[in-house]
């Protein structure tokens, strides 16, 4: 097997263990787990981890971000509406709705990169960047209403929840771009995590909610966050430095589908032939997006996707 493939095939388990991710979060919640809870939870445990693979692999950039005032607080930034709002938007979505539906909707986030560096550097978009922008907008009408424009075919907060965090995700792109080319995306991460779960806790206090768990919740939550979070997170990693961020983004679009298929399989979720056409459309948008003049990401200079 070359690098290249091994990074390919690397990547692609990384995106299937963010598709366990979401169906092991939704498996907690309807067996009685709060979101805030969970959110919470996800934030700190993986922060811990991650934060230590950072002390132990790259301790000078760990030591020099923390005595950085002005890092910190970029970091905090992106921890607040990057990670921490984030982690909630989407959690909240797949409570509401499912963790298919919710990771779909979610994906709808490179679509408004795109609009926000159109707006930001006064251009307009070109014909294959209308293109997408419609594919997602059809494919969103698509999975909202099964085709039926006179009523939603899930929850009002399902779809709301869903597009916020495809907004959130959208600064989760954006906002790290400079401290991961300074530091390194583990430390930014890691520390972003443990500020985010952090703060989470404080405001929410999830504390007070009481749950018992048995030894399907506890699979379950190593599901969320062994798995899905610090399991793909190393894979995705090792992947971009055999294929580069853009073959790794490219690859990691798999996520939404793996999402969907555990949706059907695990949770019995039901998608009708639309629904599964908005999928398809949305992810032609991403597609479309990543491949014109070799992704977005690369050409501003941007992270690859490096969803925890």
């Amino acid at each position: 097997m070359t690098e290249k493939q091994k990074g390919a095939l690397l990547t692609v388990v990384a995106a299937i263990a963010w598709g366990i991710s979401g169906i092991s979060g939704e498996y907690l919640m309807t067996h009685g787990m709060a979101v805030n809870h969970l959110s919470a939870l996800r934030l700190i445990i993986s922060g811990l981890f991650l934060t230590a693979i950072a002390y132990v692999t790259n301790k000078e950039s760990l030591m020099q971000a923390i005595k950085d005032w002005k890092s910190l607080l970029g970091i905090g930034l992106f921890a607040i509406l990057g990670l921490a709002l984030n982690q909630y938007a989407y959690l909240s979505a797949v409570a509401y709705t499912n963790a298919g539906t919710a990771t779909v909707l979610q994906y709808m986030s490179p679509v408004l990169v795109l609009i926000y560096i159109c707006l930001r550097q006064k251009t307009w978009p070109t014909v294959l960047d209308v293109v997408a922008i419609v594919l997602a907008i059809v494919g969103t009408v698509f999975l909202a209403t099964h085709g039926d424009l006179t009523q939603l075919s899930i929850s009002p907060f399902g779809l709301f929840w869903g597009l916020f965090s495809a907004v959130t995700y959208a600064f989760y792109i954006l906002l790290p771009a400079r401290s991961i080319r300074r530091y390194g995306s583990l430390v930014v991460i890691g520390l972003g995590m443990l500020m985010g779960g952090a703060l989470f806790s404080i405001l929410t206090q999830p504390w007070q909610y009481q749950y018992a768990f048995d030894g399907k919740s506890l699979l379950a939550l190593f599901g969320i966050v062994g798995v899905g979070t610090i399991f793909a997170y190393s894979l995705f990693l090792k992947g971009v430095t055999l294929v580069g961020p853009v073959n790794a983004s490219l690859l990691a679009s798999i996520e939404p589908v793996a999402a969907v298929f555990f949706s059907i399989v695990i949770m019995k979720a039901h998608f009708f032939a639309l629904d599964l056409m908005g999928v398809a459309l949305i992810l032609g948008a991403v597609l479309l997006i990543s491949l014109k003049d070799l992704n977005i990401r690369k050409r501003r200079k941007l992270p690859g996707d490096l969803r925890p």
